[in-house]
């Protein structure tokens, strides 16, 4: 686990973001693009999946591609990574170097910098040096890619018998999953990310991002007579503010607001069984799940005649995915506040926004699996931006 840092600011007083830059499943359509979403966190963005064209979908969000500085890949099927290159040549100044005797500045790395961090299951890291080795490019900063392995794969190793290139920390961690889970692969003093294998057709991850505990809510009338009375400092309203006891001069002991847990967000790839994500996604405050397939009779005019809600979920079942039915009950199981519907089949369109014939198609989704969750779904579309507040209780 990396150290902590220090550098990172509260993020309590601001919303935490996730913007949907893509929400299709295997094919693009026109109205959708590869998987890929950001998570604004304060003044930082995390990437989590980056399929193709996520950095023209980044262009055209509001997301900054200066600010982001990790990504994480959920599983290396194409559609959820063919993107990830581009992106880092993107964010890193990459280019295909200069013509010979020229001097190029990028072949000086300053490998004190941190390095921008890539996360994902074996053969992440094999991919990234190899697209970048054999189309030439050179980064002008260091990046590092981490991988989480599961018990069946090796331990050590980086599973490529290609070089280290100049740009590629040294630092990569092979990280090995322990009573299930990758706990605190990623862990400052305001965030944490775990991580923990959920059933698809290849391994693949969902994670989860923690905010650390957060102040609880005061109420400055509570304390303001106490304080006045023994001629106290208002600055003691700090201390309390931070959850700590105050005694005052006439022996008054003041206890500030119990501390509330922060939010929780968590993100899954594809999958038709993420029970394995349970000990980790507990009372999230966001749940991201694929709904690949629907059964719309009536609705989706591509519906067969011998199509039952039975038999699309036991085909998306053999494919690795899921229904919305199995995202809301698996929302519910875990006691989520909200569920957001993602990485859709093309057949569904994505401009619900403004036709109103594909709001009914993608109203019908949401309606099947709050039909499960028992409570209202939302189905992302491209460049949806969505805030997650702190919850007014607990």
């Amino acid at each position: 686990m990396p150290e902590a840092t220090d550098s990172r600011p509260p993020i309590r007083s601001s919303s935490i973001n996730v913007t949907f830059l893509g929400t299709a499943s295997a094919m693009p359509s026109s109205t959708r693009n590869h998987s890929a979403l950001a998570i604004r966190l304060g003044s930082d963005v995390w990437i989590f999946d980056c399929g193709e064209a996520t950095q023209h979908q980044v262009q055209k969000s509001n997301v900054k591609m200066g600010k982001i500085e990790k990504v994480f890949i959920t599983h290396t099927h194409g559609d959820h990574i063919f993107g990830l290159i581009p992106l880092l040549a993107g964010c890193l100044n990459g280019a295909g170097g200069a013509a010979d005797g020229v001097e190029d500045s990028r072949k000086s790395i300053n490998m004190n910098e941190p390095p921008f961090e890539i996360y994902g299951p074996l053969g992440t890291r094999a991919y990234v040096r190899s697209a970048l080795t054999y189309t030439h490019t050179m980064l002008s900063r260091p990046y590092v890619v981490h991988e989480l392995r599961f018990p069946s794969d090796p331990q050590n190793g980086d599973f490529t018998n290609l070089w280290r290139l100049r740009s590629e920390s040294p630092t990569g961690r092979n990280i090995p999953q322990i009573n299930g889970v990758w706990s605190d692969v990623y862990k400052d003093k305001i965030l944490s990310v775990s991580a923990a294998p959920i059933y698809h057709s290849v391994p693949c991850i969902g994670y989860t991002i923690t905010e650390a505990m957060i102040p609880g809510k005061i109420d400055p009338q509570k304390y303001v007579p106490d304080i006045k009375r023994t001629n106290t400092p208002m600055t003691v309203m700090r201390r309390l503010q931070a959850g700590e006891s105050v005694r005052l001069s006439d022996g008054t002991v003041l206890q500030g607001p119990k501390p509330r847990n922060g939010r929780k967000i968590v993100i899954l790839g594809d999958t038709y069984n993420p029970s394995p994500m349970i000990p980790i996604a507990q009372d999230a405050d966001l749940l991201i799940h694929e709904a690949t397939n629907a059964h719309l009779p009536g609705i989706v005019p591509t519906t067969k005649d011998d199509d039952t809600f039975e038999s699309v979920q036991q085909t998306a079942k053999e494919r690795g995915h899921s229904t919305p039915q199995m995202a809301g009950a698996f929302a519910k199981r875990i006691g989520a506040a909200s569920l957001i519907l993602n990485h859709f089949s093309a057949r569904y369109p994505g401009n619900d926004d403004v036709d109103p014939e594909a709001k009914i198609i993608m109203d019908a989704i949401g309606d099947l699996a709050a039909m499960e969750f028992g409570k209202p779904v939302v189905c992302a579309r491209d460049l949806m931006s969505v805030d997650i507040g702190i919850r007014t209780a607990e």
